[in-house]
């Protein structure tokens, strides 16, 4: 299982959400290259990267920072956030992001993720995160009816081949992952699955490696100092 450190970009500053709060946004690292240079530093192979304006405005906000870290921290980085058009997902991958995540355009716009899956493979990941098993969209401010695990399925039929799930209330909380959702999705399709939410200690971390997943995104709980990076990687690939 591979570790993906997070860094979420809000008003060009590193942050943390609880719970996928806009108003619990607090700044966890002043600098955001500095950051990923100690990701690098401690063993990470990958960064997840979330431009939180621009899941808010529908539109990039922060790629300018993102492809400065792209450009400089040496890893492979996958960005979510605002990510809505053909034009935008070519302009991520041109400047080297190495998956473009799509989260609220794979509920209102199968189409696209359709086309890009076809022009750009596995460099296609969707996002898919759920409130009470229901997904969100619009950097979490609206709920659908549409059950995680059907949308897992169209997503699953239309190509991709990454999927990352995030249990919206146990985001930022260190309560723990949601592993029967995690379970019932990573049997539900043949999809990679990436965990993102709640991850706050090493046995989290083992928990979710034994559920055979892909990889899992841990955030606040590095910031905290809950998480050691370097001894999470390292029972990753045990």
């Amino acid at each position: 299982m591979i570790l993906l450190p997070a860094i979420d970009i809000k008003d060009g500053e590193c942050v943390r959400l609880v719970k996928g709060d806009y108003a619990t946004a607090h700044r966890v690292a002043a600098d955001a290259e500095k950051t990923a240079d100690s990701f690098r530093t401690a063993g990470a192979q990958w960064i997840h990267m979330v431009d939180l304006d621009g899941a808010k405005v529908a539109e990039p906000v922060n790629s300018e920072l993102i492809f400065k870290v792209v450009k400089n921290c040496g890893l492979k980085v996958e960005v979510g956030g605002g990510i809505r058009s053909q034009k935008t997902i070519s302009h991520y991958i041109d400047n080297g992001v190495s998956r473009v995540i799509l989260g609220s355009a794979a509920l209102n716009n199968p189409a696209l993720v359709k086309k890009a899956v076809l022009q750009y493979g596995e460099k296609i990941a969707v996002g898919i995160d759920a409130r009470n098993g229901k997904v969100a969209a619009q950097g979490w401010t609206e709920t659908s009816d549409i059950d995680y695990i059907e949308l897992a399925k169209q997503m699953e039929q239309i190509g991709v081949k990454y999927i990352i799930f995030t249990d919206i209330s146990r985001d930022g909380t260190l309560s723990g992952p949601n592993l029967e959702m995690l379970y019932a999705l990573n049997h539900a399709v043949t999809s990679n699955i990436i965990a993102s939410g709640g991850v706050g200690s090493l046995e989290d971390i083992a928990n979710l490696r034994d559920l055979g997943l892909y990889g899992t995104i841990c955030g606040k709980a590095i910031y905290s100092g809950d998480l050691d990076l370097q001894a999470a990687i390292c029972l990753c690939e045990d």
